[in-house]
């Protein structure tokens, strides 16, 4: 019996760890989620800015199908989101409408015993009776049994009072608790139909948009090849620019200049593994901004034949904003091409971040830049008043996805 009662009182207690370890974590995911909806709607409102700041002018086809695109993907993933705090508010509002049903059933019985009790204890409150119990024993030993039977049942009866008032809070705490999240899932739900409204309108634009591109689908395929040969062009500069870095750094180090990576002084090395440690913590390259195009290999939004191959990311930005240094490092070139805004090439140790289309430079080669130290001012095409930074990370001849270095890019 006692073994029974012992495994019982341990399945309870298991329990309760099972449900408060859930609990903990819905929490943090709750929490998590709230934090990535925010962001997103951060990110709407950058976009929203953007192209306020533009609306006079007159942008180009590419230009305004890669801002639906991105904007239809920001809110997408904004419904996504909110959809999956109000799933999580769906189900702690479930477990919190068993557990007041628990509660309630327990508290029933809890008072039905309790109740019990006192008329038991209100029949013999006689002083009197309680010692004709004591003194009717037989002996010591049963005497003294009696007297630790009247205190325990005292001390139960106390214990139940306690248990009584402390489940009576728990309800409440419970009630209330139930109250808001049906308050928060309300509120997500009418905000994300706000949020569907929004996306249908742009997808309506974007396929309006579309279509008229199509009608001379040929003229702008042609618009976009010539852009990535000119983009492809800049880009083998750049790795030739590298190279000629890679090889005068062995060659300084007495080292074999077919070498691919960095000679690394000690210095060097430090700050190789000092800008290693912080990959995901990186400043942005400019204080406010959106990525317009990602990093990698991926379908043209309006020729889906053509593909892009994005060796960094683009960011569009407001008109004056500064390009910024994203870590310690020293200037490694200062690159001047035939038709091509500046660019500047930061080393960090092995590793380069390279800056595209700006119009001043405030550093030269050789400088030690700091992080978030401006390098220079972004251009803002004079046809469309559009101002966007190309930003690019390498290590040796290897380019990397900005998006794992910079922080909540």
């Amino acid at each position: 019996m006692i073994r029974a009662k012992s495994l019982c009182k341990n399945i309870a207690i298991i329990a309760i760890l099972l449900c408060v370890g859930l609990g903990f974590s819905q929490n943090n995911k709750q929490k998590q989620l709230e934090s990535r909806r925010q962001e997103l709607r951060r990110e709407i409102q950058k976009i929203n800015a953007l192209r306020a700041e533009n609306k006079s002018r007159e942008k180009s086809q590419l230009s305004l199908i890669e801002d639906f695109n991105y904007k239809i993907n920001v809110l997408s993933n904004l419904i996504k989101v909110t959809n999956q705090q109000a799933n999580l508010l769906t189900r702690q509002i479930n477990s919190n409408q068993k557990k007041i049903t628990v509660l309630r059933d327990e508290l029933e019985q809890l008072k039905e015993d309790y109740a019990d009790m006192i008329v038991k204890s209100y029949k013999s409150r006689n002083q009197q009776s309680k010692v004709m119990f004591l003194l009717s024993s037989d002996d010591f030993k049963q005497a003294y049994k009696r007297l630790q039977y009247i205190k325990q049942y005292s001390e139960h009866q106390r214990q139940q009072g306690e248990i009584i008032k402390q489940k009576t809070v728990d309800l409440q705490e419970i009630n209330v608790k139930l109250l808001e999240q049906q308050q928060e899932k309300k509120k997500l739900i009418a905000e994300n139909r706000i949020t569907q409204r929004s996306l249908e309108e742009e997808r309506k634009g974007h396929q309006v948009l579309m279509a008229s591109i199509k009608k001379n689908l040929s003229r702008y395929t042609a618009q976009i090849k010539k852009k990535q040969r000119e983009a492809a062009k800049i880009d083998r500069e750049i790795d030739k620019i590298i190279k000629a870095a890679i090889a005068k750094s062995n060659k300084k180090a007495g080292k074999a200049t077919s070498s691919k990576t960095f000679a690394l002084t000690a210095e060097e090395k430090v700050l190789a593994s000092n800008f290693m440690a912080n990959k995901g913590k990186l400043p942005w390259p400019v204080e406010r901004g959106v990525v317009r195009l990602g990093y990698g290999t991926q379908r043209h939004p309006i020729d889906r034949s053509l593909t892009i191959k994005s060796n960094g990311v683009r960011i569009a930005t407001s008109k004056g904003a500064k390009a910024r240094a994203v870590f310690n490092g020293e200037v490694s070139e200062i690159i001047k091409l035939k038709n091509v805004n500046p660019i500047v090439m930061i080393r960090h140790g092995n590793y380069l971040t390279i800056y595209k289309n700006l119009a001043s430079v405030y550093v030269k080669k050789g400088d030690r830049v700091t992080t978030k130290q401006s390098i220079g001012e972004v251009f803002t095409n004079p046809s469309n008043g559009e101002t966007i930074l190309s930003f690019t990370i390498s290590k040796g001849f290897n380019t990397e996805n900005p998006g794992s270095w910079i922080y909540k890019m």
